[in-house]
């Protein structure tokens, strides 16, 4: 099972995306295992390494579950041939009052240059050469 949506990624940019920047720097829970809501605050409790994280936040807040949240429900085979025979309501778009223009322009694609070859060094001493000089990285 995954914790995340298939277009996440595994790199969680959804929450973090919603809770920074649509709704203007928020609070947000991510990989809840509990829940608890009080008057105007919410009492999340997550996995961690290291053990569980218990944290309040105040509302609005985005929060994302972990799969310990709730048990699944399934659905039964007579529910699954009562849901086969309803019908299914089609709303346009332009009815919901919904903008669902591109906000974003592409201005050119380009493909990214090729690799070149790397190459075998003899010695630890000649590696640590080349990272130095050539590469510059240490």
């Amino acid at each position: 099972m995954n914790k995340n949506s298939l277009r996440d990624s595994d790199n969680y940019p959804t929450r973090r995306n919603l809770s920074q920047f649509f709704v203007l720097a928020i609070h947000q829970g991510t990989f809840l295992s509990k829940l608890e809501v009080e008057s105007n605050a919410l009492k999340v409790t997550r996995e961690v390494d290291g053990g569980l994280e218990t944290l309040n936040l105040s509302i609005p807040a985005v929060l994302t579950c972990d799969l310990r949240l709730n048990e699944p429900r399934y659905a039964s085979l007579p529910n699954i041939m009562k849901a086969k025979r309803k019908p299914v309501e089609s709303i346009p778009v332009g009815d919901l009052g919904i903008d669902i223009k591109p906000h974003l322009e592409v201005l050119r694609i380009e493909e990214t240059p090729k690799r070149q070859g790397g190459g075998k060094v003899e010695s630890v001493a000649e590696l640590v050469d080349k990272l130095k000089n050539e590469a510059c990285v240490i």
